[in-house]
């Protein structure tokens, strides 16, 4: 799979880039910063992060190629901002009901969402986050999330991570069954029935016998080999459970674990 990295470009210039400190003033119609990154967030959507260039993007405006870097240096400049933005489309409602709980399942939810809208967001490696003035927004906003139900500050750092981390993790199988069905022309429950009948004349119950039982149910019950989405929700539910019981042992009066060294 195609990998891009962020946090790559000029610090000084990527910066200055994210929070528009030294963007160039353009009349009406003119080509900005905002117009070159929505055109390569439309061109990684569209055709994936591998298609992505300056090149490409200039085509799809209609420019040169060379009057892009007027405005952005370079594609790991161009893709720390392309992040930045798209984390700007998460809402960060501040009515949620339910607590700490409704607030991360809606920020959960939110995230799998934006990550089906744009797919190639799962092929950046972020360790290197863009520090731009989106991205910063979201991590206030997930932090608050959890303000004032007795966590540590590292600890809710570390809440907020898992959390995402999860969703991370959990949206691939969607993405990728989204992404099969183009590719194949076949929906999971046309290539389920197409498959099942000859993986019934091979699965030997004797040999295999709680993969045979559990498949079974499984297949009748999902009509495809998973359902990504239940089991996002099912995982969900536990991630918050084990939350759940860290808060009531930091409200029994638990203390947080010493930190290795």
């Amino acid at each position: 799979m195609h990998v891009e990295y962020s946090g790559t470009g000029d610090p000084a210039r990527s910066l200055a880039l994210l929070w528009r400190t030294r963007e160039r003033a353009s009349r009406s119609g003119d080509l900005g910063v905002d117009q070159i990154v929505r055109a390569a967030i439309d061109v990684a959507d569209a055709e994936g992060l591998a298609a992505l260039s300056m090149r490409r993007v200039a085509e799809r405006l209609g420019v040169g190629t060379m009057s892009l870097y007027t405005h952005v240096p370079g594609k790991g400049e161009l893709l720390d901002v392309m992040l930045d933005t798209v984390h700007g489309e998460t809402p960060r409602p501040t009515d949620v009901p339910g607590g700490w709980r409704g607030r991360l399942e809606r920020i959960a939810r939110d995230n799998w969402a934006l990550y089906l809208r744009h797919p190639w967001l799962l092929q950046v490696a972020t360790t290197r986050p863009p520090l731009g003035p989106q991205v910063t927004a979201r991590y206030d906003y997930e932090l608050r999330a959890v303000e004032g139900v007795g966590l540590t500050d590292l600890e809710m750092d570390a809440v907020v991570t898992l959390v995402d981390s999860y969703v991370h993790g959990a949206v691939r199988g969607a993405v990728e069954a989204a992404q099969a069905t183009g590719r194949t022309g076949l929906t999971d429950e046309q290539w389920w029935h197409a498959h099942a009948p000859y993986l019934e004349k091979v699965m030997d119950p004797a040999r295999f016998p709680t993969a045979a039982r559990v498949g079974a149910a499984a297949g009748q019950e999902y009509q495809a080999a998973t359902d990504p989405t239940r089991a996002f929700e099912f995982g969900l539910a536990r991630v918050l459970d084990g939350i759940a019981a860290l808060i009531a042992d930091r409200c029994a009066g638990s203390p947080p674990p010493a930190t290795p060294r």
